[in-house]
């Protein structure tokens, strides 16, 4: 018999709130096979419901946990943590905290997830912060990308700590037995960087459980030479948005550079599987889910613009990560690839 597995949503985070979640789940569950899934919807019972009931075929195949409060993206998530114990966002990861759900997926407050997740969860030893890890398409396949932002200033051993965790990950979700890895940096020569960057590249490169190919730059990024990129939070951050940016501009300025072919029928059908595997390849929606890696929980990370295509592949990546028990693999290894006495 299949084991079901469970995941919270905190359905009230996010500039777009169960307008986009709600829908999001909908949409992710149809495409699952029969009692192989179970969602829980956490936030405002009466908005949720009025929300499913646009939804009349689904509305009740979810379970719905009320949280009478919310964290706003505003919120200075230290106080969050203290003044909203019963917001949708903390009731979701406590969820994950009593087994009751197996993952939880936010798009609320990047640094309230961070500080909630590891108040309640716990890093898991030898850990000392969570970091944000995101795919990023690449001409080789995908590579992951962290710290996209739970960590703005790192030292090098954050940042090595973050290296060993993405190579463990990588390793589990994709069976690469030596993952490469990376440094994002300024120039490719030992030299170059700044002193913490440095640092890092040598304690990366005297664990010979870890494949250090050396620095990389951010042209660099979407080559795929390795499995696994590392940086500060500030710089993944604004290197991720950039990136995303970039992206629906090519997207949007194709299609406008289209339309006026695209009024042929003709020509619709040719493009048509062009259009689909370019966005497939490069559209941010399709990539949107980041896991906060490094807690003895699944946490995952959606995009506070996200509509219900992002969000969907947000549910996707948690669903993936719960199955194989992330946590517990990447606490398995981690005494041995960090020397832990």
């Amino acid at each position: 018999m299949t084991q079901l597995t469970t995941i919270a949503l905190d359905v009230m985070g996010g500039d777009l709130g169960p307008r986009s979640t709600i829908a999001a789940a909908v949409q992710w569950l149809k495409l699952q096979p029969q009692h192989s899934c179970q969602l829980i919807l956490v936030g405002d019972r009466a908005l949720i419901q009025r929300h499913l009931n646009t939804f009349p075929d689904y509305s009740t195949q979810f379970d719905i946990v009320h949280a009478p409060d919310v964290i706003g993206m505003a919120d200075k998530p230290t106080w969050a943590l203290r003044a909203k114990p019963k917001a949708s966002m903390r009731q979701a990861i406590e969820l994950v905290a009593s087994g009751q759900a197996d993952a939880c997926v936010s798009a609320g407050n990047t640094g309230a997830l961070m500080v909630i997740g590891r108040y309640v969860l716990k890093t898991l030893p030898g850990i000392d912060r969570p970091a944000i890890v995101s795919r990023l398409p690449t001409q080789k396949g995908v590579s992951y990308l962290l710290d996209l932002g739970a960590n703005v200033d790192c030292h090098s051993e954050h940042l090595y700590q973050f290296a060993v965790l993405a190579a463990l990950l990588v390793k589990c979700l994709h069976s690469i037995d030596s993952p490469t890895v990376g440094l994002l940096n300024v120039g490719s020569e030992a030299i170059k960087g700044n002193e913490q960057v440095r640092l890092a590249r040598q304690l990366i490169e005297s664990n010979p459980k870890l494949n250090f190919t050396g620095y990389v730059e951010g042209n660099q990024l979407f080559q795929g030479h390795t499995s696994v990129v590392v940086c500060d939070g500030f710089v993944g951050n604004v290197a991720l948005k950039t990136s995303e940016g970039l992206a629906e501009f090519i997207l949007a300025s194709l299609q406008e550079m289209a339309e006026p072919w695209l009024k042929s029928p003709l020509t619709r059908w040719l493009t048509k599987r062009f259009f689909h595997k370019l966005h497939q390849q490069i559209d941010p929606r399709i990539y949107n889910g980041a896991c906060l890696l490094g807690l003895q929980g699944t946490v995952v990370k959606s995009h506070g613009h996200a509509d219900s295509v992002g969000f969907s592949s947000a549910i996707e990546q948690a669903y993936q990560q719960a199955q194989l028990k992330l946590p517990q693999v990447l606490n398995e290894a981690l005494e041995a690839w960090l020397e832990i006495d």
